[in-house]
């Protein structure tokens, strides 16, 4: 399990403080560790990147 940051990113940062497993990085787009992501699983319901993400649907897809 894990999620990846596509090209329609825009680099807004809300994402990062969010990870409760500090897997996003900043870059051009931004990158999820797909090693240590786990999708929110055991520590939220839903993913918070992709809840606080103003393009989720577009930016934070499942790898």
């Amino acid at each position: 399990m894990a999620l990846k940051i596509t090209d329609e990113c825009i680099a807004c940062g809300a994402c990062i403080p969010e990870c409760p497993t500090n897997s996003i990085t900043e870059g051009s787009p931004y990158v999820i560790d797909p090693a240590t992501c786990v999708e929110c699983v055991g520590h939220f319901d839903t993913p918070q990147c992709q809840s606080v993400c103003p393009v989720a649907d577009t930016a934070i897809l499942k790898a």
